[in-house]
């Protein structure tokens, strides 16, 4: 997910914000998210209440276009600009787009959304914003810049994250029980001080903003590894990530454990296991623009 993140294409910042580096390599872990995840994110798609099927959509953090994808196949009409800071996930997205045969239906757009000033969005009816609020310093300001782009009577999505995906089960490994959990748990208190608006209420957010919440939903995402092909790459790719926040936070024991984990030719390789599973929440948020403001 970036900022435009969800989220969530990419970009170079034109200023420096405190998770930049953190998000280096992002572009494979959004990949694998939206290989695994893509039947949630059309079920979400699905679900947003809607007057009219949208001809002009706008993804903020479009991030590598899985909400951008995921919307050209439910609006086969529709024309999406694709929002987001990094270069690099731009590029996926409209290389997806290619291989799908949906590139003309795609425009791409480099911008910070936390920049003072926007470009020139058009006037969509449909705006998607997939993990993306949350990395904003001024998200309030974004959503009030939302409502004013957006046609009279449109539709905001937004759509966050309860937490980081869990993969591993609460036993292992077997040398180390719990370590997965101890990780997320050292990363916390930074991620709290640079995503302060991680884990937020949006819809009170939304209400501020001038929009009319209709719908709010919370997504329990529970795949097992056997009954789904990619969940081993997204779990060797999501804990390679962390490893760099957690080198300075862990007892020398659970790096070496993790270290294991993430040895992708290793015989206790996190890909060769059999009993992953990917958990996690969506939490996701409709709100119109009302026809008369």
């Amino acid at each position: 997910m970036t900022r435009t993140h969800p989220d969530s294409g990419d970009r170079p910042a034109p200023h420096d914000h405190p998770d930049q580096h953190a998000r280096h390599g992002q572009g494979e872990i959004l990949d694998r998210d939206a290989e695994v995840l893509a039947e949630i994110n059309a079920d979400i798609v699905r679900w947003l209440p809607r007057q009219a099927a949208p001809r002009q959509i706008l993804d903020l953090g479009c991030g590598t276009g899985a909400g951008t994808l995921a919307l050209l196949d439910r609006f086969p009409e529709a024309h999406v600009t694709a929002v987001d800071a990094s270069v690099e996930h731009l590029q996926r997205l409209r290389e997806k787009a290619s291989a799908r045969g949906v590139a003309a239906r795609v425009s791409t757009v480099q911008a910070d959304l936390d920049d003072l000033s926007w470009p020139h969005l058009g006037t969509p009816e449909l705006a998607w914003a997939s993990a993306a609020l949350h990395h904003l310093v001024d998200p309030d300001r974004a959503l009030r810049r939302v409502h004013d782009v957006l046609a009279p009577g449109g539709l905001l999505a937004v759509v966050e994250l309860a937490g980081f995906p869990r993969f591993l089960p609460e036993d292992a490994p077997e040398d180390r029980p719990g370590l997965e959990e101890r990780c997320h748990a050292a990363t916390e208190r930074d991620l709290a001080e640079h995503l302060p608006h991680r884990g937020a209420d949006w819809g009170p957010k939304l209400v501020a903003a001038g929009f009319a919440v209709e719908g709010e939903r919370t997504i329990t995402v529970n795949i097992e590894a056997s009954g789904r092909a990619g969940v081993g790459a997204y779990a060797l790719a999501a804990l390679q990530r962390l490893r760099h926040r957690v080198a300075d936070l862990l007892p020398p024991e659970d790096l070496t454990a993790l270290d294991r984990l993430l040895d992708a030719d290793g015989p206790h390789s996190i890909a060769r296991r059999h009993d992953l599973a990917v958990r996690t929440e969506r939490r996701v948020w409709a709100a119109r623009r009302g026809a008369n403001t």
